[in-house]
């Protein structure tokens, strides 16, 4: 089935390129369906890619996705397009009062600075609370995935010796648990971050289960008891060549940064990385959608 988007969106074209069905406004309003209304808090730096990635992955299942994007108010993004933003995202002012089947936050490159500090913390904080009571299950992604534990749970984060980059190999803990179904007791996830959280303080709060982690890059998916906030510390909606485009932005900006670790063949950078895990993206978004957010959402919200 169909990602319901906006018709002059960038990512459409991508999307129709790789033969995942995307329909406009028009087309969908003809169909007699119920479909998920999916909210995006878009935070990453370039939009336009984050778009295609995560619409890639949310058009790839029977289900039939309204998505929605979501823009801070009260800070205005450096590397967006003004048009773009006003285009095609909203703000939370305007849907404060709406109800939504899932919800996606994004990372963002502001994990060297404590929560506090960040401009929007404020308004973030206000939608986390909005969405205990106005989301049936809401997804947090790298940064987001920090912020929600900090917030509900009072868990902080630490700063890394050197960057995590990389494909690291990842476990899974709970064979039982549906967001897991069908994954290898082994599988690969991109990482990009300076900061890390404890598994330790995960394992230990009783409102948590730690799902999957990585000896190298530590915790990875982390979900609420409910299954209502679900905390991804990696990208699995990374494309095959995003740690590359990642690595040469910090090269040409003078950081002192390592190459992705497994990543490059021969660790040669100028050979074409191997994407290891977008079966498992698939599955997981996939996962998401149908058992905790289609399966457990009301058929109409009150």
């Amino acid at each position: 089935m169909p990602i319901k988007i906006p018709k002059l969106l960038p990512a459409r074209e991508i999307l129709e390129e790789e033969n995942i069905f995307v329909m406009d406004e028009d087309r969908a309003n003809r169909q007699d369906i119920r479909p998920l209304n999916i909210l995006i808090f878009n935070l990453m730096p370039e939009k336009e890619k984050t778009e295609a990635q995560l619409l890639r992955l949310l058009g790839n299942t029977p289900l039939q996705v309204n998505i929605s994007f979501l823009r801070t108010a009260t800070y205005e993004a450096k590397n967006a397009s003004r048009l773009h933003l006003e285009q095609f995202y909203t703000t939370f002012s305007n849907i404060r009062n709406r109800k939504f089947d899932g919800m996606i936050i994004t990372g963002a490159p502001v994990e060297l600075l404590s929560f506090e500090q960040v401009d929007y913390w404020d308004e973030l904080t206000e939608i986390l609370e909005w969405t205990s009571s106005n989301v049936t299950s809401t997804l947090h992604i790298c940064w987001g995935a920090q912020a929600a534990l900090y917030h509900h749970y009072g868990i902080g984060k630490f700063e890394l010796p050197k960057k995590c980059s990389g494909i690291y190999a990842h476990r899974v803990h709970d064979r039982s648990e549906k967001l897991l179904r069908g994954f290898d007791d082994e599988f690969f996830a991109p990482h990009s971050r300076y900061t890390d959280v404890s598994a330790e303080a995960i394992k230990g709060n009783e409102q948590l289960k730690l799902l999957s982690s990585s000896e190298e890059a530590g915790p990875f998916i982390i979900s609420s008891l409910d299954g209502r906030r679900i905390m991804v510390t990696g990208h699995l909606e990374y494309d095959t060549a995003t740690l590359s485009e990642e690595y040469a932005r910090d090269l040409n900006r003078g950081l002192d940064i390592h190459l992705p670790e497994y990543y490059f063949p021969e660790n040669n950078p100028e050979l074409r990385p191997v994407n290891r895990w977008r079966s498992h993206a698939h599955l997981f978004f996939s996962n998401w959608l149908n058992y905790y957010v289609y399966q457990e959402t009301p058929y109409k919200w009150e």
